[in-house]
């Protein structure tokens, strides 16, 4: 005589399924989002706060430079150019990417420094993150992450 006992596990199976596909996060979607995110915030700063990203307001033109502008030119968007350049570029392996522009002159802008027709530039940072933009940031993560979980828990 013998007694038998039968365990149904498809239901662990499934749960280990989704377990594994948690980890199979697109990474490059969320790096997309993210990035989409800093530049808007880049964008921002450049087109109207004209601030670093700890607030701090620009240094303004100097006197002499300012007889050169005319209307529509304001501080860092004189023709465009250097919002135009901004863009992201991504890691293919989904492990992070870098934002910024491929001008000459947008290190000088960034950091100041020496130029030839304008000795000791002032640094007019636009890139880089105030705590509120973190904050942004990281509310798209969390909003992804539970998005995410979201497809694959049901």
């Amino acid at each position: 005589m013998s007694t038998s006992l039968e365990f149904d596990l498809s239901s662990i199976d499934r749960l280990a399924d989704r377990m594994n596909e948690l980890g199979r996060l697109d990474k490059i979607e969320l790096l997309d989002s993210i990035f989409a995110e800093i530049e808007t915030q880049t964008r921002r700063r450049l087109r109207r706060e004209k601030t670093a990203p700890d607030g701090t307001p620009w240094a303004a033109w100097s006197d002499e430079y300012a007889e050169t502008r005319h209307g529509g030119h304001s501080l860092l968007m004189n023709e465009g150019d250097l919002d135009d350049s901004l863009a992201p570029f991504i890691y293919l392996d989904g492990s992070g990417g870098e934002f910024g522009s491929n001008l000459v002159y947008a290190a000088i802008q960034q950091f100041g420094g020496e130029e030839v027709d304008r000795p000791n530039h002032p640094a007019r940072e636009y890139l880089g993150f105030s705590q509120e933009n973190l904050d942004d940031i990281e509310h798209i993560v969390d909003l992804f992450l539970e998005d995410h979980i979201e497809r694959v828990m049901h």
